[in-house]
Order: C-alpha cells, then sequence, then structure tokens
C-alpha cells in the first residue's frame, strides 16, 4: 500500500526497528525514508538534499546514521568520495549492485530466482569451506559506466 509513492508498510517497519532502539520517528527521518523509497536507486547526501530541499544537511547526516544503526538504511561505499545509501533490502527487495570505478555511479539489478538460487549454493560452498555462517549476500559489480570514458 502507497501514499504518494510512498510504501506505508516500509514506513510502519522503519518506525517499528526505531522504537525498538528506542528513537523517534521524526519528520526528518520521514522525508529522508520517503526520498530514499522514490530515489531510484542508492542516492548521494548531495542527491538526498536535492530530493527534498526541506531537509538540512546536517540533519541529514544525523538521520542517515541513526537509520544506518537501526537497519533501516545501508551505506554503499564506492571508488569517489561519496557514500550512497538506500533502504535496507528486508524492507525493499534482494538486489545486487553495479558500481562505478571512475564516477562512482551505482546502478541496482537483480537476478532471476534460478540463478539467486545457484549463487546462493555457490556461496554456500565456499563459505562452508571456512566453518563460515552466512546470512545473505551481497554482489557488486565494478567496472567503467556506460557514462564514462573507457579506461582501456
Amino acid at each position: 500500500m502507497t501514499a504518494g509513492n510512498v510504501d506505508v508498510e516500509i514506513d510502519d517497519e522503519v518506525a517499528t526497528l526505531l522504537r525498538h532502539a528506542d528513537q523517534r520517528y521524526t519528520s526528518g527521518r520521514r522525508r529522508v525514508v520517503a526520498v530514499l523509497q522514490t530515489g531510484g536507486g542508492p542516492l548521494t547526501i548531495t542527491q538526498i538534499l536535492a530530493a527534498d530541499s526541506s531537509l538540512a544537511q546536517s540533519s541529514v547526516y544525523r538521520n542517515l546514521t541513526i537509520l544506518e544503526e537501526v537497519g533501516a538504511v545501508t551505506r554503499i561505499m564506492t571508488g569517489d568520495d561519496f557514500a550512497r545509501y538506500e533502504l535496507t533490502e528486508h524492507l525493499t527487495e534482494h538486489h545486487h549492485h553495479l558500481i562505478c570505478s571512475n564516477c562512482g555511479d551505482v546502478a541496482d539489478f537483480s537476478l532471476g530466482a534460478k540463478v539467486e538460487t545457484n549463487l546462493d549454493r555457490a556461496l554456500q560452498r565456499a563459505a562452508d569451506e571456512f566453518g563460515f555462517a552466512v546470512d545473505t549476500h551481497r554482489l557488486d559489480l565494478l567496472g567503467i559506466c556506460a557514462n564514462c570514458p573507457s579506461q582501456s
């Protein structure tokens, strides 16, 4: 169920995560979550501020830190100086990233169910060799995006 492109269920789940950490779901946090829901992929703080001019930069930094601490937001580090932020997969859907090592742009992509199943099996075999207990996986492909000149 959505209200103005904002998923009410996600909003409720974020509120629950914050409440369990003795944090409030302030209007600033709601606006940051709304931007991340409608942003079309991982966003830099600059992009978040451009999407909602009512947000103050210092507030966005603080709110992203708290949202990350409670498990509502994931920070994606790239080769450039700007982290990108997105809602965590348990709030949205499982996906992977294409990360441009030149400009730092990040694009989401998903694999089909059969490929994900095969990937999970292969990763579990690798983890088993080391006695590692897997919770989930994240796949980041690094390279050069279509908007950047090739670095041949």
